[in-house]
């Protein structure tokens, strides 16, 4: 198969795809804050007594891997599935 036929079936291949549309950003915006103010006030107000004897960059430090973590493989999962009708209108 040549080069241009390589590329004619590329380009038919993306004709058919169906384009997905991405819901807006805003909505995702919102998600995000929906689930992190709430991890974020558990984890400061647990992790307080623990980590007040270190100064602010170390706290956040130790925090923000956690709540990353936390949103990625758990909070934002969860919440895009919970609305997925939602995001797609």
């Amino acid at each position: 198969m040549s080069a241009t036929q390589v590329i004619q079936v590329e380009h038919a291949a993306a004709a058919t795809t169906k384009s997905v549309a991405h819901p807006a950003k805003w909505k995702f915006w919102l998600l995000t804050v929906l689930g992190l103010y709430p991890m974020l006030t558990v984890l400061v107000t647990v992790s307080g007594p623990l980590l007040e004897h270190l100064p602010t960059p170390l706290r956040l430090a130790c925090i923000v891997p956690v709540a990353v973590a936390a949103m990625v493989w758990g909070i934002m999962p969860l919440l895009t599935n919970r609305f997925a009708a939602w995001l797609a209108r």
